[in-house]
Parts: C-alpha cells; structure tokens; sequence
C-alpha cells in the first residue's frame, strides 16, 4: 500500500441531498467462518442447522453484525468514501436474512450539516425476496481536506 496513491472519498462540499449508492451481495460460509472466528461468537442460531431448524426461523440466520459490517464498507468504500467515519447509527433489522441470500443495500444522502461536518445517510436493505433486512440511519463525517498535500503522513493520499 506504501507508495500507492489512493483518493478519498468525496469532501462535505462535493455531496449533495439524494446522492446514493446501492451493492448487492450474499453472504457465503467463508464469510461466516470469519466472523465466528474473529468474535469467538458461538451462537448456535448462526451456523448450527439442527438447532436452527427447532426455531421459529427453521434455518441458521446472519449475524445482524456482518449486515452492519456490509453497510459499513458502503460508506467508507463508496458514499462518502475513503476518509470517512460512521460515528452514530440507528438501524433495525426487521427480518432475519438467511445464509446464501441475495441482499441488495441502499445508502442515500438525507441531510447535510455543513457547519457541523457530517452527513445523515438513510439504509435500505432488502433479500431477494423482498423483505426488509436492514433500514435507518448513520451519521457519517466525511473526509476532511488534508492540511497539507506534501504532510509526510499523508503522503499516500491526494
């Protein structure tokens, strides 16, 4: 990565109102594996079918966390982008999502507070059913204008 320019992401003034983004994905084994790897999280209602079964989801769901984590990406990957930083968020999770489903996850720009610099994004998420997996909202600041282009800390930015 030294050595590489990378961008951030767009800057407060660049954003308005309506811009969105929108990814879809599914979340495979790996995925999981990871996850439950990287948390220590045993919870029998990821990963074990036959107790699964027993419940009124009748088979292993998502972590509501690794939906977080994909809403995470969208905004420092994309909207605002590199740079940025989700410092509130107020989400539900109004339906299960289930293992191998196709998910597909929309992040719009609702409001701008210029003088405070940061941005309110509404979620939207949905399988490939249509249920709703994910909605609300998280304030995000966007990157700040480096200082200096020539700061030696920064020096893999522009």
């Amino acid at each position: 990565m030294l050595g590489k320019k990378r961008k951030l992401g767009k800057k407060i003034q660049d954003l308005k109102v309506g811009d969105s983004y929108t990814s879809s994905f599914s979340i495979e084994d790996k995925d999981l594996l990871m996850y439950l790897g990287l948390t220590d999280d045993a919870n029998p209602l990821y990963i074990q079918h036959d107790y699964a079964s027993e419940t009124p989801y009748n088979r292993p769901i998502v972590p509501t966390v690794m939906i977080f984590g994909k809403v995470s990406s969208i905004i420092s990957m994309h909207l605002p982008g590199p740079g940025s930083h989700i410092f509130k968020q107020e989400l539900d999770y109004p339906n299960p999502l289930f293992h191998y489903s196709e998910v597909k996850i929309t992040a719009e720009i609702s409001l701008i507070h210029k003088n405070d610099h940061y941005i309110d994004v509404m979620i939207n998420g949905y399988d490939e059913e249509g249920d709703e997996i994910v909605r609300g909202k998280v304030s995000v600041r966007p990157p700040y204008e480096p200082k200096s282009m020539n700061a030696s800390s920064l020096e893999n930015f522009y």
